[in-house]
C-alpha cells in the first residue's frame, strides 16, 4: 500500500513538472516603480434633512450609517480613504456660520476601519447643506502627489449656501486639471437635487446615481472606491449624432453621453486593415425605471450595412447594463508600391429600450460611457485571445499532450502493480 501511495505521489509529480516545463512562465526581471495609493474621500451630508425616514423604513442617516460600515469593511488594503462631513456641527439659524460647517472627519490615509466607524458612529443630523465649501475642503484634503483622487458625495438635498455654487466649484476643480473625480449619490432627490449632483458629477467626469434603498448605497459606493483602487482613464464628454453622417469621430479612449428613454446615437471610428475594433457601451438607470429594458451596440458600414452586433437585456431594476462587440477587419494581401491603406469608417449605434413610469422625468438623459479601443488584428500568438475562448488552440494542444503522458504514466503504473501481483 505504502509502496503504491508512493508511486502515485510520483505520477502527479511528473505531471506537475511537464505541465508546468511546457507552460510559459512569467519574467523574472524588475517591474515598474509601484504606483502611489489612489486616495478616495467620502463626503457625507449630516444636515438636518437626513432625519427622514424614507429609506427602507429607516431615517437616511441610519441608512447611510449602516452603508459606510458595509464599506469600510470593504475598502481595498491599496487605497487611502478619508471621511468628510457637512453640517455635521451647527444646528442654529445663522446662515454664515451654518455655511461653514464642515470638518474632516477622519483623515485621508491608511485605513482604521474601528476608528473609521466609531467616528461615523458619532453622527447625528444637525445643520445646513454646504455642499460647495464640502468639496473645496475634500479637494484640499486630497492634494499632493500623483495618486488618483476621487471624492464621492453622498446627498440628500440641495446646496444651502448659494452663491457659491456647487456646480461651479466643480467646473473650478476640473480646470486645475488634477484629475480629480466627483461622483455623486442623491438620497431619495427631488428634481433640484438631481439636477445639481449631475452637474457637479459631469463638470469633472463622474457619475450621479439616485439612490433609494440602503443596498443600493452600500453597492454602489463600494463600486467607486474600487473604481479608485483599479483607476480608469478619467471618461472624456461627447455628444451622439442621430445620424452617422453627423456623428462624432472618436479615438481609442473612454467618452461619456447622455441618452434619453428610447433613443439612438451615432458616433464613427476609423479602422485600418488588419487591426481590431473593440467597443462596449453601458447606460446607468439613474432613476425608476420600467420593467423589461434593454441596450444595442451595433457596427455598421457608412451605406447602412450591419457588421456585427452586441445586446443585453434586463427584466427588474438595475443600476448599469452593459453590452460590447469585436470587429476585426482583415489585413490586405501586399501591393505594388508603397500607398498606405485606406481606413474604413465605422458606424457605432447606442439604442436603447428604457421606458419610465409617468412620475418619473425622461430629461436629462441616462448616463451612457462608451469605451473604444483599436488594437492590432488577434493574428499573433502573443495575442491576449490566443489563450482565451477565442483562439484556444495552443492551450488545447497542451492539455491534449498532457493528458497523453498522464495516459502513459498511469499505465506504466498499472502494468507494474499488475507484475507485482503475479509475482506475489
Amino acid at each position: 500500500m505504502i509502496t503504491r501511495k508512493r508511486l502515485a505521489t510520483g505520477a502527479c509529480a511528473l505531471l506537475a513538472a511537464l505541465t508546468a516545463a511546457l507552460l510559459p512562465t512569467s519574467a523574472a526581471a524588475d517591474g515598474p516603480p509601484a504606483k502611489e495609493s489612489p486616495k478616495v474621500e467620502l463626503v457625507l451630508d449630516v444636515s438636518g434633512s437626513m432625519r427622514a425616514k424614507d429609506i427602507d423604513g429607516k431615517s437616511r442617516m441610519s441608512a447611510a450609517k449602516q452603508a459606510f460600515n458595509e464599506v469600510l469593511d470593504a475598502v481595498p488594503e491599496e487605497v487611502q480613504l478619508g471621511i468628510r462631513t457637512l453640517g455635521a456641527d451647527y444646528p442654529g439659524p445663522d446662515r454664515k456660520r451654518g455655511c461653514k460647517d464642515t470638518r474632516q472627519l477622519y483623515p485621508v490615509g491608511p485605513l482604521d476601519r474601528t476608528e473609521a466607524k466609531t467616528a461615523v458612529a458619532t453622527l447625528a443630523p444637525t445643520g445646513w447643506t454646504p455642499i460647495g465649501p464640502a468639496l473645496l475642503g475634500a479637494a484640499e484634503d486630497l492634494e499632493g502627489g500623483d495618486a488618483t483622487r476621487r471624492i464621492v458625495l453622498i446627498t440628500d438635498g440641495e446646496d444651502t449656501c448659494a452663491p457659491l455654487d456647487p456646480c461651479q466649484v466643480a467646473r473650478e476643480i476640473a480646470a486645475k486639471g488634477i484629475h480629480l473625480v466627483i461622483d455623486t449619490l442623491g438620497l431619495v432627490p427631488d428634481a433640484k437635487t438631481r439636477q445639481q449632483l449631475i452637474c457637479i458629477a459631469e463638470a469633472t467626469g463622474g457619475t450621479y446615481t439616485s439612490v433609494h434603498r440602503t443596498d443600493e448605497l452600500s453597492r454602489r459606493v463600494k463600486q467607486l472606491v474600487d473604481r479608485a483602487a483599479d483607476p480608469v482613464v478619467t471618461p472624456v464628454g461627447t455628444k451622439g449624432a442621430p445620424r452617422c453622417s453627423d456623428a462624432p469621430q472618436l479615438k481609442a479612449g473612454l467618452y461619456t453621453d447622455r441618452e434619453t428613454f428610447g433613443e439612438h446615437r451615432w458616433y464613427r471610428v476609423d479602422l485600418l486593415p488588419g487591426q481590431e475594433l473593440r467597443a462596449s457601451v453601458s447606460v446607468s438607470a439613474d432613476r425608476a425605471v420600467n420593467n423589461d429594458y434593454g441596450v444595442l451596440l451595433r457596427a455598421v458600414t457608412l451605406s447602412g450595412r450591419e457588421i456585427v452586433r452586441g445586446s443585453e437585456a434586463g427584466d427588474g431594476r438595475t443600476d448599469v447594463i452593459s453590452t460590447g462587440l469585436r470587429y476585426p477587419k482583415p489585413d490586405l494581401d501586399d501591393g505594388p508600391g508603397d500607398a498606405k491603406p485606406a481606413a474604413e469608417t465605422v458606424c457605432l449605434q447606442v439604442s436603447n429600450s428604457f421606458s419610465a413610469p409617468p412620475s418619473v422625468k425622461t430629461t436629462p438623459g441616462m448616463p451612457i460611457e462608451l469605451t473604444v479601443d483599436v488594437v492590432d488584428g488577434p493574428s499573433a500568438a502573443s495575442d491576449v485571445a490566443s489563450f482565451g475562448l477565442g483562439r484556444g488552440w495552443w492551450l488545447l494542444g497542451v492539455l491534449v499532450l498532457a493528458g497523453f503522458l498522464a495516459g502513459l504514466v498511469w499505465g506504466w503504473v498499472s502494468r507494474w502493480r499488475v507484475a507485482v501481483w503475479r509475482t506475489n
